[in-house]
C-alpha cells in the first residue's frame, strides 16, 4: 500500500488492516518454514480449514498465472463457502479442490475444452 493511500485514512482503520499487510500478524507469510510452524499451532478444525483454502488459493493462482477460467458452478460453489459452518466448509473445500483438478486433469486430455 502506498505510504500517500496510509495517510488518507482514519488512524484507527489504519491500524486494523496494518495487520493485513507484509509482515502483519494476518499478513501474507512468504517462508514456507514460518507458515508451517503456525499451522502446527492451530487447533485441528483450523488447521485443516488453513490448509484446504491454501489449496484452493493454490489452485486459483494457477488459473490465473495460466489464464484460465474457472467453471461458473465452481466459483458459484467458492461463493457459498462463507455460510457453512467450519467443519462443512472444510468438507465443501475438500470437494471443490478435488473438482478443479479434476478439471485441470479433463482440459489436460482435450485441449478443445481449454477456454
Amino acid at each position: 500500500m502506498a505510504k500517500d493511500e496510509k495517510e488518507k485514512r482514519p488512524n484507527e482503520v489504519l491500524g486494523a488492516l496494518d495487520n493485513f499487510e507484509s509482515g502483519g500478524a494476518s499478513g501474507p507469510i512468504e517462508d514456507r518454514n514460518e507458515y508451517e510452524q503456525r499451522l502446527r499451532e492451530l487447533p485441528l478444525d483450523q488447521k485443516q480449514l488453513a490448509e484446504e483454502s491454501t489449496r484452493l488459493a493454490d489452485l486459483c493462482q494457477y488459473f490465473s498465472q495460466h489464464k484460465m477460467d474457472i467453471p461458473p458452478e465452481l466459483v458459484e460453489r467458492v461463493t457459498q463457502l462463507s455460510k457453512l459452518t467450519t467443519s462443512k466448509r472444510i468438507q465443501a473445500l475438500v470437494d471443490l479442490n478435488r473438482a478443479l483438478m479434476e478439471y485441470l486433469d479433463a482440459i489436460g486430455r482435450d485441449p478443445a475444452i481449454r477456454q
